[in-house]
């Protein structure tokens, strides 16, 4: 079930969820509950510090779930965030230092882009499966459509400002493949362990797609 390609994200799931943690304690019920919800790929940012606890504990207990690493910044945190269990990387945007540190780890990984440059800087370096963000501030679905003339061959996980009323119109487009989501795992839920509300929030959310 581990993607093998960064195209292979795309076909996991409609949305992704983008989770925050500051307890790695609830990294495996709440995985649990995305994957009972029909959402096996989870993004875990590395906004916090019990992110990589998060990911490894997922990654060990929840052999169901493709968990990933979001937030990836520097070349240090995608060797961490691979050596902890992800199966994906994903970055809010990209450089060439970092894009090489993705590529050497051997993961799938998506970089962010906000722009037709960054994508085409991307492409000449064989990348052509990217997260655009952030999504709504950036343009949204009419940026995204805007790109498919003349840069047919990429397709983009927009996150950033997506909700469950316009996932299915990015989702729609020809190049996106998938969307990221944090409302899947409002902060609430997360600290009260109501994982049937989490669980509900994503079977909602892997009915999406149009």
């Amino acid at each position: 079930m581990k993607p093998q390609t960064s195209h292979d994200l795309f076909t996991l799931a409609p949305v992704v969820p983008v989770v925050v943690l500051d307890d790695a304690d609830t990294a495996v019920p709440l995985a649990r509950a995305l994957v009972r919800g029909g959402l096996p790929a989870i993004e875990v940012t590395l906004r916090t510090e019990a992110g990589l606890a998060a990911i490894e504990r997922i990654a060990a207990e929840v052999p169901e779930a493709v968990v990933g690493a979001g937030t990836v910044t520097t070349p240090e945190q995608a060797a961490a965030a691979a050596k902890a269990g992800s199966a994906f990387l994903v970055s809010p945007g990209c450089t060439d230092r970092l894009r090489a540190a993705m590529a050497d780890t051997g993961v799938p990984f998506l970089p962010g882009v906000a722009t037709a440059s960054e994508a085409m800087a991307l492409l000449e370096q064989g990348v052509d499966a990217l997260k655009f963000f952030p999504a709504e501030a950036a343009g949204g679905r009419a940026y995204l459509k805007s790109l498919a003339g003349p840069l047919p061959q990429v397709r983009f996980c927009p996150t950033g400002g997506v909700t469950p009323a316009s996932a299915p119109e990015y989702l729609a487009l020809p190049n996106v493949g998938c969307v990221g989501g944090t409302w899947l795992t409002p902060r609430e839920a997360v600290e009260t362990g109501d994982w049937d509300r989490i669980e509900t929030l994503a079977r909602e959310a892997a009915a999406l797609r149009p």
